[in-house]
């Protein structure tokens, strides 16, 4: 019982530290992580050993990921990429379904690029597409919003689900696969309640410029834009297919060649290397400074990272599984504790990412008590930490101020809006995560 009481100390402290004094997470979890060792009764040399080694094992399967993750979203941000995955669904879908083409951008964008970047690198296009025809932006901010949110939480290679499948132990393939299950009707959850609901609030921007089509410096070309996506999740994909027991190749070659080539760090490796060579209209020098910004930008989200496993580690060293797992044995909660968790996390302290490691390295040591230590349990328990950082962005997100004021929208609207969204968009996630565990738990 002592041991959940000082979980829960150092919970509060957790939210407290990053919440309201505005340390730095990869502080705060290492912190965290000492002060639940050494409150459990650890051996001092033991818990330094057990943070140290649970920060290498998690960067040493996930560090290089995330920074060529980041390589490839500032590349697709320098060259213009984006907006022209943008302006080509305009193209095809038509101005009248500007936010389902947003919503839809959002979600191919949001998964190289964090959420935060691409509404930034968005927004212009929705000034556009208000002033061109009349559409608010009430509609069309929180449309493109929850579309960026959904991959944000749910699709590797985004730091957050990846770094919960490196802590939790899931099969990254297969976090991927249904990770877009859940976030297309998710996604289009939040097209529904922007469409619908915040049509009600006329939000106009005056801009300069009102063409939709804006060309980008590299005129680039949507085949090459979206490459750099599509190319390693398709790589991934098949290395997790092949590996599936139900699955035999004859040709050991072929084989090998997938299993290689689908490997998260190769797979993303053909993502930088096609990212660039799409970019060759721009100097070396700048590809230099923007693999720079890009390893700058990262560095954080790693350390973050890093001190999630270090935490987990401890909390595996403790007898908190054993002490929870008895606390449980009454109540079927299962997939419904790491959402709460998550949720909780999320509502306090603001950041989804932070939400997300920090779900996954307490619920971790409980994955047996909570019957999801099966290979297709830990994909859920991913999916559903996911579910719970998304629920709900409001005040304390810095993506809440992003999505209001780069849509010109008031605070008292962002809430009724992108608030709202986020809540029906957490909410439809566990429900489908349920649904899909009905037929896949056994």
């Amino acid at each position: 019982m002592l041991t959940l009481i000082y979980l829960l100390i150092t919970i509060v402290f957790i939210v407290l530290s990053t919440a309201k004094y505005k340390i730095h997470p990869f502080l705060t979890l290492l912190i965290a992580s000492l002060g639940m060792g050494v409150l459990s009764g650890l051996d001092v040399d033991f818990v330094i050993k057990t943070v140290s080694e649970g920060f290498g094992n998690t960067l040493k399967s996930i560090g290089i990921i995330i920074a060529c993750g980041s390589i490839i979203g500032t590349f697709l941000e320098k060259t213009g990429a984006a907006k022209s995955i943008a302006n080509k669904l305009l193209q095809v879908i038509g101005n009248k379904n500007s936010a389902l083409a947003m919503n839809l951008t959002g979600s191919i964008v949001s998964i190289p690029v964090f959420c935060d970047s691409g509404f930034v690198i968005l927004s212009t296009l929705n000034n556009a597409i208000n002033k061109k025809t009349g559409i608010s932006l009430s509609v069309l901010g929180t449309s493109l919003a929850a579309g960026l949110y959904a991959t944000h939480v749910f699709v590797p290679p985004t730091p957050g689900p990846l770094a919960a499948a490196s802590i939790i132990g899931a099969d990254v393939g297969l976090v991927l696969i249904f990770g877009l299950l859940i976030a297309i009707p998710v996604s289009i959850v939040g097209w529904v309640w922007a469409s619908y609901y915040c049509s009600r609030f006329s939000i106009n921007q005056k801009i300069d410029n009102d063409d939709l089509n804006i060309e980008t410096k590299n005129n680039i070309k949507l085949t090459m834009s979206i490459l750099p996506i599509i190319v390693p999740i398709v790589l991934i994909t098949l290395k997790s297919i092949i590996n599936h027991p139900a699955v035999e190749l004859e040709n050991l070659f072929i084989n090998n060649v997938i299993s290689f080539c689908g490997h998260p760090i190769i797979a993303i490796l053909f993502g930088v290397f096609i990212a660039m060579f799409s970019a060759t209209n721009f100097s070396l020098e700048q590809h230099f400074d923007w693999v720079s910004n890009a390893l700058k930008s990262a560095g954080g989200i790693i350390l973050i990272t890093g001190a999630g496993g270090a935490f987990g580690n401890i909390l595996r060293a403790t007898s908190l599984g054993d002490t929870i797992s008895q606390s449980l044995l009454s109540f079927e909660v299962g997939l419904l504790l790491p959402f709460i968790i998550a949720a909780f996390l999320k509502t306090a302290q603001g950041s989804s990412t932070v939400s997300i490691i920090t779900t996954s390295a307490m619920v971790l040591p409980l994955l047996d008590s909570l019957g999801l230590s099966s290979e297709m349990g830990k994909v859920l328990t991913v999916l559903s930490i996911g579910a719970g950082a998304m629920t709900v962005s409001h005040l304390n997100d810095s993506y809440f101020w992003i999505v209001s004021q780069f849509s010109n929208m008031n605070t008292k609207t962002a809430l009724h809006c992108h608030t709202a969204s986020t809540l029906l968009q957490g909410l439809t996630s566990i429900v489908l995560i349920k649904i899909i565990s009905l037929f896949l738990l056994v």
